[in-house]
């Protein structure tokens, strides 16, 4: 009988973490760790824990992600999201495993009104697109094998995302209102799970890759799309339709956002063959899946 391969995920509690342990329990050993359970702030606790087992991949899905917050605690956003990856990759180094770290399109400074290569020059415009842009860095210095996942907007049924809030508002209110002038892919979980698998054992996949639903929108688009196929679901809305309202005018955000920051997938079809569905594709199914 032959042994499965085993991969270990960290950030296993988080939206997308929880995905991937859930969807390849059934094909890998899979080892999860939570924030609990592994702390990216102490190096040590990661060494001594990781050294503890045997794993053919490790893939890196914590981060301090609240955009805002990594505006006042710079220290801790480069601690999680620049330092942790670079012992993480090291660590796979040593032990010859796969690393696979998963970056965000906010490295961009979102200038470009066309789909980002993994040729574009990052020009991370917050310090969150700055810590992770140096985490990239960093785990690529420490592990030339190592490969680095960019993705955007990623929601998924594990932890409410904009998509929920927006269906949730609308449920709520007659009036719901999203950015019109921001405008990136959503990246369904589940689709992140099967599209990363060819990944594992891609030996020319090393370095840099964007990975993304197809097609792009505004938050507005996104929004209205996800609240069209609630209707078509028979999900009762008071809210028909989701006005618009610019980044400028949120005044509660802290750190500047990229406004166009949509992630080419062509490296990744040239690599596998496979072309990410449409994000309208992947809402409607997720908004299928929420009605059971």
């Amino acid at each position: 009988m032959q042994t499965k391969r085993r991969i270990v995920i960290v950030g296993a509690g988080g939206r997308l973490g929880a995905a991937l342990a859930r969807e390849y329990a059934d094909d890998y050993d899979v080892v999860g760790f939570n924030h609990a359970q592994l702390d990216l702030g102490q190096p040590e606790q990661m060494r001594q824990r990781l050294a503890a087992i045997e794993f053919d991949v490790l893939i890196n899905t914590a981060a301090q992600t609240n955009v805002d917050r990594c505006e006042t605690e710079r220290e801790e956003a480069f601690a999680l999201n620049a330092e942790a990856p670079r012992v993480l990759a090291e660590i796979c180094r040593a032990k010859g495993a796969r690393f696979i770290h998963i970056s965000t399109d906010y490295v961009f400074d979102g200038e470009k009104r066309e789909p980002y290569t993994e040729e574009d020059e990052a020009r991370p415009i917050s310090v969150y697109g700055a810590s992770k842009r140096e985490g990239e860095r960093l785990a690529l210095a420490a592990n030339d094998r190592a490969l680095i996942v960019r993705v955007s907007w990623v929601f998924g049924p594990d932890r409410p995302s904009f998509i929920d809030w927006a269906m949730k508002q609308a449920r709520e209110h007659e009036e719901v209102k999203a950015i019109s002038d921001k405008v990136a892919t959503p990246t369904y979980t589940l689709d992140l799970a099967q599209l990363l698998k060819p990944l594992f054992a891609e030996a020319n996949a090393t370095g840099l890759l964007h990975l993304a639903n197809g097609g792009e929108c505004s938050w507005q688009e996104y929004a209205q799309w996800a609240l069209d196929c609630c209707r078509a679901e028979g999900i009762p809305m008071k809210a028909r339709d989701v006005g618009a309202t610019r980044l400028e005018e949120m005044k509660s955000f802290i750190a500047k956002r990229p406004v166009c920051s949509v992630l080419g997938t062509e490296k990744y079809r040239g690599l596998t063959g496979v072309t990410p569905r449409s994000w309208r594709d992947a809402v409607a199914e997720y908004v299928r899946e929420s009605v059971r």
